[in-house]
Formats: C-alpha cells, sequence, structure tokens
C-alpha cells in the first residue's frame, strides 16, 4: 500500500479569539489512522481515530460524528484528553480564479500539494474546546489543504486577514526528480482583486532569514515579518513554552507543536503561531498598496531547525 496524507485547514478568527481545525487521513504501510488537530490561540490537542472514521462525502470531509465543509464543521470529539462540541456555518466562500499550485498541479510524483478553497468567509457560531467557549458572530474564515506523502523538509507558511483583504504566502524546499528548487506560492486578495506570486509566474526570493519573506515577481514585492518575541526567536519559544500542547500553561503567541505527516506517517512535529505579531507590506509599481502590523497573523517557520 502507499503512503500518503490527506488534510484540510480551517482557520476561524474573532476580533479577540482564533480557532484552526485540521481534519486528516493519513497512512503508513498498512496502518491507516485519521485524526483531528485543535489549535487555539493557547494550544493545540489531537484527537485520533481509526482509519475506517474517516470518509468524503458529498464534498464533505467526515471523521466520525464530525464533519468539515464549504457550509462549515460540525464538531462532537469526545476523548480523555479533549472534548470539542459546537457547529460553525460559513458565509460565501472566496476560492481562487485557479489551482494555487498553476501548471504544478498535473506534475505526478509531487512531495506535498497545495490547496486553497477560500481566501476569506464569514464565521458564525459557537464552539466549546474542554468547557472553554469559541464565539464567532461576525468572524472571518481562511480554507486550505494538503496531500501528498510528506511536509517540504523546510519551509515557511503565513495567512493574515487584514482590513480589505486577506493574505497568504508559502515559500518551501521542493525536491523533484533528485533536485531540489524553492517553490513559492502565494496570494493577495485586495479590495476584491486577486494578486498571485508563484514560482510558475516568476517569483522569486530576495530574502528568507529569521522569519523575514521578501518576495518580488514582476513589479510586485511581498514581505512578511514575524515579530520577535522579547527573549529569543520562535525556536526558542518552542523550547521554552510548547512541550505542553494541553489549552492550559500555554502563553497566547507561543509556537504550539502540531503533527505533520513525513511518508504519510504523522511522526514529524511542526510549529505554529495562530495569532502572533506580524508586519506585512505588499507593493505594486513602486506603489504601497498596503502595510501593517498585527497581532492576529498566522506564522510556520520551518527554516534552520
Amino acid at each position: 500500500m502507499r503512503n500518503f496524507f490527506y488534510g484540510w485547514y480551517f482557520k476561524c478568527q474573532s476580533a479577540s479569539q482564533t480557532l484552526a481545525l485540521i481534519p486528516a487521513v493519513h497512512q503508513a504501510g498498512k496502518r491507516r489512522t485519521c485524526s483531528i488537530q485543535v489549535v487555539t490561540d493557547n494550544g493545540c490537542l489531537t484527537a485520533t481515530f481509526p482509519g475506517a472514521a474517516f470518509a468524503r462525502k458529498g464534498g464533505r470531509i467526515v471523521i466520525g460524528e464530525n464533519h468539515f465543509g464549504q457550509d462549515g464543521v460540525g464538531l462532537c470529539v469526545r476523548t480523555p484528553e479533549l472534548r470539542v462540541e459546537g457547529a460553525l456555518h460559513f458565509g460565501e466562500l472566496r476560492p481562487l480564479k485557479y489551482d494555487i499550485m498553476g501548471p504544478f498541479a498535473f506534475v505526478p510524483f509531487m512531495e506535498c500539494r497545495h490547496g486553497v478553497w477560500s481566501m476569506r468567509h464569514e464565521v458564525r457560531g459557537r464552539v466549546e474546546v474542554n468547557g472553554r467557549p469559541f464565539e464567532f458572530s461576525k468572524g472571518l474564515g481562511y480554507w486550505e489543504g494538503d496531500r501528498g506523502r510528506s511536509f517540504p523538509k523546510e519551509y515557511a507558511w503565513t495567512q493574515c486577514f487584514f482590513k480589505g483583504g486577506s493574505l497568504m504566502l508559502s515559500v518551501a524546499d521542493i525536491p523533484m526528480a533528485g533536485m531540489h528548487f524553492t517553490g513559492i506560492i502565494g496570494v493577495v486578495l485586495w479590495r476584491g482583486r486577486e494578486y498571485r506570486l508563484a514560482t510558475y509566474l516568476g517569483a522569486r526570493v530576495l530574502q528568507n532569514q529569521d522569519g523575514m519573506l521578501r518576495i518580488v515577481q514582476g513589479d510586485m514585492m511581498l514581505e512578511a515579518k514575524m515579530k520577535k518575541e522579547a527573549e529569543g526567536s520562535p525556536a526558542t519559544e518552542v523550547k521554552r513554552g510548547a512541550a505542553d500542547s494541553s489549552d492550559t500553561g500555554m502563553k497566547k503567541g507561543t509556537w504550539h507543536p502540531l503533527k505533520a505527516p513525513v511518508g504519510g506517517d504523522m511522526a514529524r512535529t511542526i510549529h505554529e503561531s495562530p495569532a502572533c505579531g506580524a508586519a506585512y507590506r505588499f507593493r505594486v509599481g513602486g506603489r504601497t498598496l498596503f502595510a501593517f502590523e498585527t497581532e492576529r497573523a498566522s506564522f510556520e517557520y520551518e527554516y534552520g531547525k
């Protein structure tokens, strides 16, 4: 049997709370399991299920009593470590004009393929995570996913909502045919217009160091910069505070451990901050369309580890 994984990532955010849900199925050898990772401002917890609990039905993912799709999510998780109950409803999705992978969507044997199904949509509803309520009346949502065998060995990813838009950017080391190249995919949704930056469109990295990403493509330039914690880098924060992934004992803004696939097996630990400090700037034709700082950005930075 071939090794593989398939999963979705739903980010839901209000003015004061962030909740991310990651339903996935993964197979390594003859062993197939599925899982739901629940990421909050304060930590990450995972519920694991038998592989038979996973199904794709009419554009939805179903794991046991939990379902995920374009209309929203319904949650009913009961394990000794994690109890999640509630429902979230999504408004009109904002999909991309075409596949974020571009021509690479048709290249066989890629280690990982990315998908973006909505850059920004409204979220309404209530979910309780171990008794802690997450309430969304006019929240914002983002929906993406991955499939393949393994996450890239080194990569950076960020997503952020802002007034008038939304953005995502990923930079990764891509193995292919015994070689490696830097793959870039990114989208800026700004005042109803979609700007895309990608390797297949000529994008290149000007800077990727210490949490600073600077990407150029033609007359466009996108910058994304993590704010470092006062006591050190994100890697330092991981060592200090992320060993305990419970929803208590985790500082807001620290980097939480998530499970990621290696050869289909969820054996790798990556680190994400679902709501951290960051700064962004986007220029087109020498003109700055926007530049802002926020404490509500999502970031993963798996370089130099």
